[in-house]
């Protein structure tokens, strides 16, 4: 049996995570530690791990910091009741929110001055989606499918706009969208698709690999969403697929009888990691790495103009 592992790409870090991760970096190296991070910086232990061996404090709410001290908004946003509390607490905030969702945050103001009911289709409890519905709450509801869309206080006549978080999946979300557009019958979106440019990118890349693989592997965290979303892309296609936190967390039962493994992994794994199972992988007899590239990615986002001097 030849074995060998194709590897996805695009696959790893997104820009909002590269920009995130930089602005914890930097604002230790400028401000020196402590700074207090609001949540994970980004879905990913590893990462939260690193960062706080070098003096990043993460905490669970803004009110857990010392007065006047930095705090650092994650990549995933926070509500207006947040920033106003870390106001009122004279907090030194840097907001390392992506770029993408800020975005999102804006378009949810400007349905609401519009006099729209939003709906926000997204997972509940999410720190991105507790974030977007912070904006204007009482204007908006969160579902998480299409079957939630029954339960909505709303009359189909009346002005709707609907909003999703960016790491959802591309295929689930639009059945979802096409929904709302039959229920309402005055309903906006976004000028452009809420889904992040690199989510659509690495669930294209898992769709192009599945059907070549006999079982996919991600490397992800067990609570990033855009991870989990790429597990179910490679179920879809009819391949057994699996969340892989590391390498460790590799079970070697999945690979009986896999000649091909696909390998990908999720927006906030930094590429250590997958490097670490591609080893483990050779170590089982899938000495032979293949890489298969839908699209190339350019994107980047700059850091706030403070910390970019000398970079």
């Amino acid at each position: 049996m030849s074995k060998r592992v194709l590897l996805a790409g695009p696959r790893g870090y997104c820009a909002g995570v590269d920009r995130a991760v930089q602005i914890v970096e930097r604002a230790l190296d400028t401000l020196g530690a402590p700074v207090y991070v609001r949540k994970e910086i980004v879905h990913n232990r590893h990462v939260v791990s690193e960062l706080a061996q070098r003096g990043a404090v993460f905490v669970e709410s803004e009110d857990e910091i010392p007065e006047g001290g930095v705090c650092i908004f994650s990549a995933h946003g926070v509500s207006l009741a947040v920033r106003t509390n870390a106001e009122a607490r004279n907090l030194h905030v840097i907001d390392a929110t992506c770029p993408l969702v800020t975005k999102v945050h804006l378009e949810a103001k400007r349905f609401a001055r519009a006099g729209r009911k939003i709906v926000l289709v997204g997972h509940i409890g999410h720190e991105e989606i507790e974030g977007t519905a912070g904006e204007v709450p009482e204007q908006t509801r969160v579902i998480e499918s299409i079957e939630q869309m029954e339960e909505l206080d709303l009359d189909p006549r009346e002005p709707v706009a609907y909003l999703t978080q960016t790491t959802l999946s591309v295929d689930d979300t639009r059945d979802v969208v096409e929904g709302l557009r039959n229920r309402f019958t005055d309903l906006k979106g976004p000028h452009s698709d809420d889904i992040c440019y690199a989510t659509q990118n690495r669930q294209v890349a898992v769709k192009a690999i599945a059907p070549e693989s006999d079982v996919v592997l991600i490397v992800g965290a067990i609570n990033s969403s855009n991870s989990n979303r790429m597990v179910e892309v490679a179920q879809k296609a009819g391949t057994p697929a699996y969340l892989v936190p590391d390498e460790s967390a590799l079970d070697e039962s999945w690979l009986a009888g896999a000649e091909t493994v696909g390998v990908s992994s999720g927006a906030s794994a930094p590429e250590v990691l997958v490097e670490a199972l591609l080893e483990r992988l050779a170590g089982l007899g899938y000495e032979d790495v293949e890489t298969k590239e839908v699209t190339t990615e350019a994107v980047t986002f700059s850091l706030p103009p403070w910390l970019r001097a000398g970079s």
